[in-house]
């Protein structure tokens, strides 16, 4: 006789019973403060809803100065303190409207189009896209690596509508989204996905060596399910294990803590409450706070209670965390693990190099035709985004030579006028301090971690401000504060 084992039906809904039954209030308040809006929601707990909450402030390019966390007892309570990217209060209704929509419960349905017409901009996160074929890659960073991979990639007829690259301790990561140069859409064909992908993993695996880790995964588009751009890079080099040289800074003693501008980590213990307490002390930059929840998200540890706040160019940052199965780091490995994991978290996005903004008309073969005038000119990348809006193409470059080094001007200029379209050089990033020796480290172009973040907060120059309305209209990726 055969005996199986019982199978209780659970409903899809049961899930989110909770937050139809207590759904998520949001009140934005204009009155308390004079020089910023507060953001306050209620809504019922859930695991990853604290950085849920900050990836739609994110993707809306404001500025988070403040924000007090406490999540016990099952209930959400969070407030932040928030202003435009130009420092000022969020007075537009329709502005208001839609974070109302987008951090409710509505944000399983989705925002009303109704609110995105209102916004007078359309909304687009940066999600991977269900229309089309994305591709991630992970492995050392080598010169010219993504030259030689768009370069594949336009020779196998497969346009590149986005794309994102990190470096960090020699390791990189890029995930690019792509359509059927010949038919349009997604690559939907078994057999061309199985070919291009052979042809990807040929070339990553030229520049890489014995031992070395590296990857290449290509995904056909599923229907209903959206990965966040940003966190993905990070999840791809947490895998990468981009993390293990970090090393934050160690000088004892609160008047140096207080003065110093590297990265101090430090992970106590609130035994009486059966906390795990860390506190971050960094340079303030743009995504700090969505950065280091993904770390802490993404290393499934739950967050109780977060106090942030920001003052002139630097940012402390204080969690109350346990681990999901309820326990607290208790040994000295843990620790460090996840010391070096917030220094990387916050490390990655640090842009080094001159940054040069591009909007051009949109063709096929264009990343391609981009990466080789960097790599024929000297230049390296060391990070970059790119997208697509209809005919037309925008995205933002930082560079430096092949070493490290800044970039040579007349490089710079070369690689302008080859380009085409508009080209503008904004500025090296503020408070970088290039590499002074010109030998070459080993073909690498990522800088190592020292557990300092050498970038103010970004100034808005013309250049910047011209940058800001491009994305605007095109609904492009975007560099905010957070």
């Amino acid at each position: 006789m055969e005996i199986t084992a019982y199978k209780p039906y659970i409903d899809a809904e049961f899930e989110s019973l909770m937050e139809r039954i207590y759904p998520p209030r949001v009140c934005v308040d204009n009155e308390t403060y004079q020089d910023c809006t507060l953001i306050k929601v209620d809504s019922a707990n859930k695991q990853g809803i604290l950085l849920e909450m900050v990836q739609v402030l994110t993707d809306l390019d404001l500025v988070i100065s403040k924000s007090y966390i406490s999540s016990d007892g099952g209930w959400f309570m969070e407030v932040f303190h928030v202003t435009d990217q130009l420092g000022s209060k969020l007075t537009d209704d329709s502005l208001i409207l839609y974070i109302q929509q987008a951090l409710c419960v509505d944000r399983r349905r989705g925002v009303s189009k109704l609110s995105q017409t209102s916004l007078h901009r359309e909304v687009r996160p940066p999600y991977a896209s269900t229309d089309h074929t994305a591709m991630e890659i992970i492995g050392t960073d080598r010169p010219g690596l993504l030259s030689e991979i768009s370069a594949v990639l336009s020779k196998l007829e497969c346009h590149v509508t986005a794309s994102a690259v990190w470096t960090h301790n020699k390791r990189a990561a890029s995930i690019i989204y792509m359509e059927d140069g010949f038919q349009g859409g997604p690559i939907t064909d078994p057999k061309r996905l199985a070919h291009v992908q052979e042809q990807l993993e040929n070339v990553v695996e030229a520049h890489h060596g014995v031992g070395e880790r590296r990857s290449v995964r290509l995904t056909a588009p599923a229907p209903g399910k959206k990965t966040h751009t940003g966190r993905r890079l990070h999840q791809l080099m947490y895998a990468n294990m981009d993390y293990e040289p970090c090393q934050g800074c160690n000088g004892g003693g609160l008047a140096h803590r207080n003065n110093c501008t590297k990265i101090h980590v430090s992970i106590d213990s609130c035994k009486e409450k059966g906390y795990s307490v860390v506190n971050v002390r960094s340079r303030d930059r743009p995504k700090l706070l969505f950065d280091t929840l993904c770390a802490l998200t993404d290393m499934q540890y739950v967050v109780f209670h977060a106090a942030i706040s920001a003052k002139g160019t630097m940012a402390d940052q204080e969690y109350f965390i346990r681990q999901q199965d309820g326990c607290t780091l208790d040994t000295e490995s843990e620790r460090h693990k996840l010391t070096q994991c917030l220094i990387a978290a916050i490390e990655r996005r640090v842009s080094h190099g001159v940054r040069l903004d591009i909007c051009t008309h949109n063709r096929m073969g264009l990343l391609s035709n981009v990466t080789r005038a960097f790599r024929e000119n000297g230049l390296s990348i060391s990070r970059a985004e790119i997208g697509t809006n209809g005919d037309r193409a925008v995205g933002s470059f930082y560079v430096t030579d092949a070493s490290g080094c800044e970039a040579d001007p007349q490089a710079i200029d070369e690689v302008k006028k080859e380009m085409g379209g508009s080209v503008v050089v904004v500025n090296k990033s503020p408070g970088w301090t290039p590499k002074t020796s010109k030998t070459p480290l080993a073909g690498s172009i990522s800088r190592y971690s020292s557990g300092s973040i050498d970038e103010e907060k970004p100034r808005l120059s013309p250049g910047s401000l011209f940058w800001s309305q491009l994305k605007r209209l095109s609904s492009n990726f975007s560099s905010i504060r957070s």
